[in-house]
């Protein structure tokens, strides 16, 4: 219960400016609650996919792969679809490549999307903490200006020690936010190397099946063509 006391009484001293801070550490935090859960569920729904469509990859069943794929929201799901789809019209493995690169990057906004507020977020936090401070830096001058010689020394002691808490609270709401974000920074960024990883192997899977039917396509060609 001191505890809290304590703590009601350093956020009261802070001034106005405390106000402020604190409607940004609770947006960040919101934000980083919001993030997390999103890259969660993101990462467990392309694991998901990935382990359903895979089998049905190398088992070179692209019809029920494809089917399967385009009914699916996860990223992975798309990266398939683009990949197969691709794959039917197109003359060159190049342009397989290019969709499923092009299905990676429309996904990454999505992955990357308002995390980068987090460190907007610390920054004013600790802006926010050092106006205070000044602010109240400037008022303490100026009421102890006017003050009895003799008080002069209190007064000025403890109003910089009021004035420093804007600060201190400044600091405390933008360390946990950068922690957060870099934190959320190497989710997103796992995330983001696991389905490069997944559009890699469907890409080799797509394109040695393609190869291997052109190659059975050419042996009766070929002998077909070779003299009795």
């Amino acid at each position: 219960m001191e505890f809290f006391n304590t703590l009601l009484r350093f956020f009261q001293n802070g001034g106005a400016f405390m106000y402020p801070i604190a409607l940004v550490l609770v947006i960040g935090l919101v934000l980083v609650v919001e993030r997390w859960v999103f890259l969660s569920r993101a990462k467990l729904a392309n694991r998901r996919a990935y382990g359903q469509v895979l089998p049905m990859m190398q088992q070179r069943n692209f019809a029920a792969a494809l089917k399967f794929a385009q009914g699916e929201n996860a990223p992975v799901g798309q990266i398939v679809a683009a990949g197969i789809s691709t794959a039917q019209h197109a003359r060159k493995d190049e342009n397989i490549a290019m969709a499923i690169e092009e299905s990676i990057l429309e996904a990454v906004p999505r992955l990357e999307k308002r995390t980068n507020y987090l460190a907007t977020l610390a920054n004013i936090a600790t802006l926010l903490g050092l106006l205070g401070t000044i602010i109240g830096l400037i008022a303490a001058f100026t009421a102890v200006a006017n003050a009895d010689p003799s008080e002069k020394a209190t007064m000025l002691s403890s109003s910089i020690s009021v004035a420093m808490n804007t600060t201190a609270f400044g600091l405390i709401s933008a360390i946990p936010l950068l922690l957060a974000y870099s934190m959320l920074q190497n989710k997103t960024n796992e995330i983001i190397d696991s389905l490069e990883m997944a559009g890699v192997k469907f890409l080799n899977l797509i394109t040695l099946t393609r190869s291997q039917k052109a190659d059975a396509a050419a042996r009766p060609a070929a002998k077909a063509g070779t003299p009795a």
